[in-house]
């Protein structure tokens, strides 16, 4: 590649008369909230990710300029770190298997470096608040690296200190909520009792918004974090009151270690035992904020920091309005394939298989399409529930998302989304869904569900499974998978269709949970 494709897009007021501000990881979970928080501040923002195209169902997508660069490609970080203010580094390689702190490492010493030399006038990171003088998680020291190498950068640099997240859609929220709201009587590990200084996620976004502005001479760490300090027990228990579920009954053993913690979170929540893990071993420590000298140079948010049962309140009533605009899960799973689809004219060939089918269906454009854009979640896949259930079981096993990772909505997907163990790669309205899968498979795989008409103008139901093999692997799966296809496609191509066919006129109907 030869540079970064920018994209400039103006809203309906055109752009603000402030400083240009970069921000880094625009697809996850706070990169995605940092966005708009800083657009209302009166920023003029660049939103780098590695695939723009997730991007463009973003509210904010119009007022900002979209920039296609990989934060540990120099060449791709110079261009868009041109003119840059201040650069918001927000990536991290949580989950991502072995190597994982030399990739940090890297992407790190080539965002600092490269931002030193395009003359950026400060850096804010969000890294993870640690103990001193402890011997830390290699999760946890790769985010002190981290915060370390951008401060010896050159560049001004605040580096804000988090523990827990508390808010709609975090992985820590996330596995809270799970756990308390699944077991009502559970045997739990020793960091139960471990004390946590959590913070609510909008005080989080107050604190990054307003590190854009601390004076030049200022370069160094802050810890921050909510006016509570809890055990995880604590939390739990707050929880399911704020939750109005009955008191929890909580056993605490010793034999749990953090692996073994971490598959219990895995088999228990939403969360991968890849990302539990390293949460898992934050809270094996002790972490509280030990200053609070933030408040210096950023005023705490009026009326005043959030507690804990409010942050709570809060996140629970955007999951029940189904209004959660990003979660954990919004990045792209660490390694996902980026590869084109093989009908695309860059496709590199190789071995393809292919399972295609269409049907007509008597029912109209609408209707069919609500359906396809039901699809997953609490809807499931319209064929053999034990087949699905299984596949998504093995694959949890091996360490890919399994069906956990559900839908962010019940009825709307956008490009980017997660759906279960796919990712939306390609959506237009009423024709075409494309889904990407990010399981453990020996090769690529993609599904589409197309609506076309035919030459009498009916309406045509058109499905197909797509698979590239890496090596014998990948063409022994697909041989052995082959023999339930009939099943699997062929019931989801029938019952889908039938769906379609028996839903109400009632332009408010919406897919029913199977």
């Amino acid at each position: 590649m030869h540079g970064p494709n920018v994209r400039r897009r103006i809203g309906h007021g055109g752009w603000v008369d402030g400083q240009l501000v970069l921000v880094t990881g625009v697809t996850g979970y706070i990169g995605g909230r940092l966005v708009p928080e800083l657009l209302k501040a009166g920023y003029r923002v660049r939103a780098m990710a590695r695939n723009p195209r997730r991007l463009r169902d973003r509210e904010w997508y119009d007022q900002v300029e979209v920039v296609e660069a990989d934060a540990a490609d120099r060449h791709q970080l110079d261009a868009a770190m041109e003119g840059v203010d201040v650069a918001y580094y927000l990536i991290h390689a949580l989950g991502t298997g072995k190597r994982f702190e030399s990739r940090d490492r890297h992407t790190a010493l080539t965002f600092g470096t490269a931002a030193r030399e395009a003359g950026v006038g400060r850096i804010v990171y969000l890294g993870g608040l640690y103990p001193q003088q402890e011997e830390l998680s290699p999760h946890l020291d790769s985010r002190r690296e981290v915060g370390e190498i951008l401060l010896a950068s050159g560049v001004p640099t605040t580096v804000l200190r988090a523990a827990v997240i508390l808010g709609s859609g975090s992985a820590s929220f996330e596995m809270l909520r799970y756990l308390t709201d699944r077991l009502p009587v559970m045997v739990t590990p020793r960091w139960l009792g471990t004390r946590i200084q959590p913070i609510a996620v909008r005080d989080v976004l107050h604190y990054l918004v307003g590190s854009a502005t601390m004076p030049p001479e200022v370069s160094r760490g802050f810890d921050i974090g909510g006016p509570d300090v809890l055990t995880y027990r604590d939390m739990m228990q707050r929880y399911a009151a704020v939750a109005n579920l009955t008191h929890r009954r909580i056993v605490t053993v010793p034999l749990l270690t953090p692996s073994l913690s971490s598959h219990w979170v895995g088999l228990v929540t939403p969360v991968p035992s890849s990302i539990a893990r390293p949460l898992v071993d934050s809270l094996i420590h002790e972490v509280v904020c030990k200053e609070h000298d933030i408040a210096e140079y950023v005023p705490d948010p009026e009326p005043g920091l959030t507690g804990f049962d409010r942050a709570v309140e809060l996140a629970l009533k955007r999951v029940q309005a189904l209004d959660v605009t990003t979660s954990w899960a919004s990045a792209a799973t660490p390694g996902a394939p980026s590869d084109p689809l093989p009908s695309d004219p860059d496709w590199s060939g190789g071995s393809l298989y292919v399972d295609e089918r269409s049907s007509a269906v008597s029912a109209t454009r609408e209707r069919l399409w609500a359906v396809i854009e039901g699809i997953g979640g609490r809807n499931g896949w319209y064929s053999w529930r034990l087949g699905w259930w299984a596949r998504g079981l093995l694959d949890r096993v091996f360490g890919g998302p399994g069906l956990r990772r559900g839908r962010r909505n019940p009825n709307d997907l956008s490009v980017g989304d997660p759906l279960d163990w796919w990712r939306v790669e390609e959506i237009e309205d009423l024709r075409l869904l494309r889904l990407r899968a990010e399981m453990r498979l020996p090769g690529l795989a993609w599904l589409e569900l197309v609506i076309d008409q035919d030459a009498e103008g009916s309406t045509v139901f058109r499905q197909r499974a797509l698979f590239h093999p890496h090596g014998l692997p990948g063409h022994l799966y697909w041989w052995a998978v082959k023999p339930f296809h009939g099943i699997v496609f062929g019931g989801m191509q029938r019952n889908i269709a039938t769906k379609a066919e028996s839903t109400t006129d009632d332009p408010r109907w919406k897919p029913s949970r199977q």
